[in-house]
């Protein structure tokens, strides 16, 4: 029993006759017959009769156009809420708050313009690990990652573009008149840090690090725009992507350090699960996300 032949069903139900059913159904008379035999043949009942020139339903017949009539409801009522998932439905996105803030929004824009009623949920991800796990339990579909370009059997990365992180300061710092600014000074410099496993923190501690440089003092922030308000008030320096500083920087509220060392480049990465299913809206969301970098 399938679909189709429940629909020749309820047809010939209402018509009572072949001819017309299969002039409805745009079939020949032969497949609307043999449709119906097939019925007939898996619940071993007689679903039509004849009185004479008169073709009836049996009483099977009748008991099964009512859960015929259900059954293709219920196939249409599924087939119009699939359509309206691919239409709608929901992307859940990993992503740090500098993508979001400085990278995505037009790109969302784009998109919503586009799919004005898929919802996009944004699930903070603060460093290469937490979006790799998130993506590894099926928690987000996609993942924007800004790290160090690493090969994870299970992950399929996508660099974007390259992100250039910069040592900031006061303008009225004592380091911003300096020509250069060597790891060593930084020694008694208070450095304010992001959260704990933000890429560009673990950049800047392994530079420290290497350098045997322990700060004298650390503020650890949540929020990049409480660091660059932080910085601006000179309470201390900061390492962050230069695309975060960049208003900042043509207005003079802050100054670029020219660090001795050379600063890592990171890269902004687009990542999601090997084995994803993907849906034709998340692809869609891929091939503009591509093209938008481009």
């Amino acid at each position: 029993m399938d679909i189709k032949q429940l629909r020749t069903f309820l047809v010939a139900s209402k018509t009572l006759n072949f001819t017309k059913t299969a002039e409805q159904m745009q079939y020949a008379q032969s497949s609307v017959t043999a449709q119906i035999k097939k019925l007939e043949a898996e619940f071993d009942l007689k679903l039509f009769e004849r009185l004479g020139k008169r073709l009836v339903l049996t009483q099977s017949g009748e008991s099964l156009r009512q859960y015929a009539t259900k059954i293709v409801h219920l196939e249409e009522e599924a087939r119009k809420s699939l359509k309206a998932d691919h239409n709608g439905g929901t992307l859940i996105i990993g992503a740090q708050e500098s993508q979001c803030t400085y990278r995505l929004p037009g790109l969302l824009r784009d998109f919503k313009l586009k799919y004005p009623s898929i919802q996009l949920i944004f699930n903070a991800a603060h460093s290469d690990e937490m979006a790799t796990k998130s993506l590894m339990k099926g928690e987000i579909d996609l993942a924007f990652i800004m790290d160090a370009q690493k090969m994870n059997p299970y992950v399929q990365s996508t660099p974007l573009i390259q992100e250039k992180l910069l040592l900031i300061c006061s303008p009225t710092h004592s380091l911003a008149a300096q020509s250069t600014v060597i790891p060593e000074e930084l020694g008694t410099e208070t450095i304010l840090y992001t959260e704990s496993g933000c890429p560009y923190r673990n950049t800047f501690e392994d530079i420290l690090n290497n350098h045997q440089v322990t700060p004298k003092t650390t503020l650890e922030f949540i929020s990049l725009e409480a660091i660059k308000q932080c910085v601006i008030s000179n309470l201390g320096v900061a390492v962050l992507p230069e695309m975060v500083v960049k208003e900042e920087l043509k207005k003079t509220e802050l100054v670029e350090l020219k660090f001795k060392v050379e600063m890592p480049t990171l890269t902004t990465q687009m990542a999601l699960h090997k084995d994803k299913w993907v849906s034709p809206q998340l692809a869609d969301f891929i091939g503009m996300t591509k093209e938008y970098f481009k």
